[in-house]
């Protein structure tokens, strides 16, 4: 009487038959693809805005093409009316900072689309690498990255010399153990970081310190990442930068008025961002309608507007978040609001949709990969091409959410809700590239013998 398409499935899901247990998964060849089928396919480095197939396997892109076959063994998404966007790169994202314990940002923000997150703690230690490597080793569905804290970093007994050798993995072990920590764990993990913080708000450094931050970071090619809200003080620390890299991050705080006039303030700090060394990131949850986190600045109007023409003119090029509501250190805005500020600045025609896509993935892989010297973060990193690492954001233009994301090609979200299955999925990031274990938190239980 009634009747559907769908039927029993027998040849999809596991049931019974002629008594005895039937496996259909279990009978599929190992390594099949992951077809991500009939999505709008927007990546901005290799200039594609088309429907498209994108396959997966394993964790790299294998091939793009108009109309993939799925054979035995392939899974397939329909993607049809979602975009396939490269994995969103958060590169100022705070996760597992400041004690973190009882919430749960990391989940939190894989369900928000983002596939790379880079931690600035500015407390963050010589130890930050192997504490956060080991939750990454224990199991985590992103990969992730940090930053460690201006002042710690001269806290030792190092020279400006030995620490540019510590960043490069060149120092002398005896060195290290002598005139920096007697933690082994530490002295070998600690050149594993990506940039290095500076936090007007946390302290004030010396015009002598900040010169030996320079000469670490620009000799080392790490990043230099300073808290930019007072507009004098990122003055301050790009006249002392004489030329070498800096990077101001949350640029869109010194708009807020907390230190000047807002407009004026934010105008100060685009105008730095016009020099060619000096680059500057902006909040998503400080682009929106809203104006910003009520637990954190609110951006008036009149500031949206000059960051708006500073995105539309390219001045700024990179969106970051800033942090995650469900943490405890909650930056200054939301892991939530990217994918909605990257689709709002399209829809009000700021950027381009590929251009407004640019400043989450192939944007900030670039500006990682110039700092460091490391071609990888460009070639790996923040593009659906060939060969390229397989972490992708599937979005709905619609609900502005994300639909799916993808890590190292195991799907670890799908409609806002982590797969429990996915926990270690996610890597290691440093300046040097990816290693999916740092082996610390394997230590307790086993060593690898070769």
């Amino acid at each position: 009487m009634y009747e559907n398409k769908v039927g029993t499935l027998p040849d999809i899901l596991a049931s019974a038959k002629c008594n005895k247990l039937h496996d259909p998964i279990g009978e599929l060849p190992c390594g099949g693809r992951l077809i991500l089928k009939a999505g709008l396919v927007v990546d901005p480095k290799n200039n594609l805005e088309e429907v498209k197939d994108v396959v997966i396997y394993g964790d790299k892109i294998q091939s793009i093409e108009n109309d993939i076959k799925p054979e035995k063994g392939d899974r397939v998404i329909n993607c049809e009316g979602l975009i396939v966007a490269p994995g969103l790169v958060d590169m100022h994202l705070h996760l597992g900072d400041l004690f973190e314990v009882s919430t749960e940002p990391i989940k939190c923000a894989v369900e928000d689309g983002v596939t790379i997150g880079l931690s600035p703690g500015a407390g963050n230690t010589f130890m930050a690498p192997a504490l956060l490597g080991a939750e990454v080793d224990r199991g985590l569905p992103i990969n992730i990255g940090l930053y460690l804290g201006a002042v710690n970093v001269l806290g030792t007994m190092l020279s400006v010399e030995e620490l540019i050798q510590l960043f490069r993995g060149e120092l002398n072990e005896e060195v290290s153990i002598r005139k920096m920590t007697r933690n082994r764990i530490t002295n070998t993990t600690a050149p594993l970081t990506v940039g290095i913080k500076d936090h007007m708000g946390h302290f004030i450094m010396s015009d002598e310190n900040i010169e030996k931050i320079f000469e670490i970071t620009s000799k080392a090619k790490l990043i230099y990442m300073s808290h930019t809200q007072d507009p004098a003080h990122a003055e301050r620390l790009v006249s002392l930068s004489k030329g070498r890299p800096i990077h101001l991050a949350h640029a869109t705080a010194a708009g807020c008025g907390t230190h000047m006039g807002a407009a004026e303030g934010m105008a100060r700090v685009i105008e730095l961002c016009k020099n060619d060394h000096v680059t500057g990131e902006f909040v998503t949850t400080m682009l929106r309608a809203g104006k910003g986190s009520r637990e954190g600045l609110q951006l008036p109007k009149e500031s949206q507007k000059l960051a708006y023409d500073a995105l539309h003119e390219g001045i700024v090029k990179v969106l970051i978040s800033d942090g995650q509501n469900e943490a405890t250190m909650k930056g200054f805005g939301d892991t939530r609001d990217n994918i909605p500020a990257i689709i709002e600045l399209s829809e009000m025609g700021v950027l381009t949709l590929k251009d407004a896509v640019a400043c989450m993935t192939c944007n900030p892989a670039k500006l990682i990969a110039d700092r460091t010297g490391n071609p990888w973060w460009e070639e790996a990193i923040g593009h659906i091409g060939v060969g390229a690492n397989a972490n992708i954001t599937v979005l709905d233009p619609n609900d502005k959410l994300a639909t799916y994301t993808i890590v190292n090609g195991q799907v670890v979200a799908f409609e806002n809700r982590i797969v429990r299955r996915s926990q270690g999925a996610g890597g290691w990031v440093s300046k040097f590239g990816m290693v999916k274990r740092t082996g610390v938190g394997d230590l307790a239980a086993f060593s690898y013998i070769k």
